[in-house]
């Protein structure tokens, strides 16, 4: 499902960062001042780990935390879920719907060189983002009748299909399905 656009041609740049001994009330303010839902976490100028505008919702507000007392550590996701600047945004696509993120640090060399995200697909490929919610829809609603086929992107290689089968929780064109 290769498109031809790169990551490092439409993502967002500088991606914004706060070292990992912050408070989550200064990490939120980064976020705001910067008009971004996200913000990566970084301990010696490596990323280790991300804030989104969830992670504030349901790790800080919900129960009420004090976000000028909690350290962003505590809420932080992590192991970083990342992209490389040549990869192609089908690729990028398929990691963040595996890994059920919106958004993907890009990493160059060990260093943060910016972010994708959702919108910045969204913006150079609208199709994309109809394709991933109609992939992740297709994934969550088992179908009624297993035997019958469907048109689709083939879950195991990504490329089109008229044939789609649901095989193992997933849809499988003919040639990635195993058939006696």
């Amino acid at each position: 499902m290769a498109l031809g656009i790169l990551v490092k041609d439409i993502m967002t740049k500088p991606a914004v960062k706060i070292d990992y001994n912050k408070t989550v009330q200064q990490a939120a303010k980064e976020m705001a001042k910067y008009r971004v839902g996200s913000i990566i976490i970084i301990k010696n100028k490596n990323p280790i780990g991300i804030i989104t505008e969830t992670d504030l919702n349901k790790k800080v507000v919900a129960p009420a935390k004090d976000p000028r007392k909690l350290k962003i550590v505590n809420i932080m996701s992590s192991p970083v879920v990342f992209s490389h600047p040549n990869e192609d945004i089908a690729t990028a696509v398929e990691k963040m719907e595996r890994h059920k993120v919106k958004r993907l640090p890009v990493i160059s060399k060990g260093k943060i060189v910016g972010i994708i995200t959702n919108t910045d697909i969204a913006r150079a490929s609208p199709e994309m983002i109809d394709i991933l919610n109609f992939r992740l829809k297709m994934r969550s609603e088992l179908p009624s009748i297993k035997e019958t086929s469907t048109s689709g992107l083939c879950e195991v290689c990504g490329e089109y299909s008229h044939d789609l089968r649901f095989v193992d929780d997933q849809w499988v064109c003919e040639n990635c399905r195993e058939e006696p």
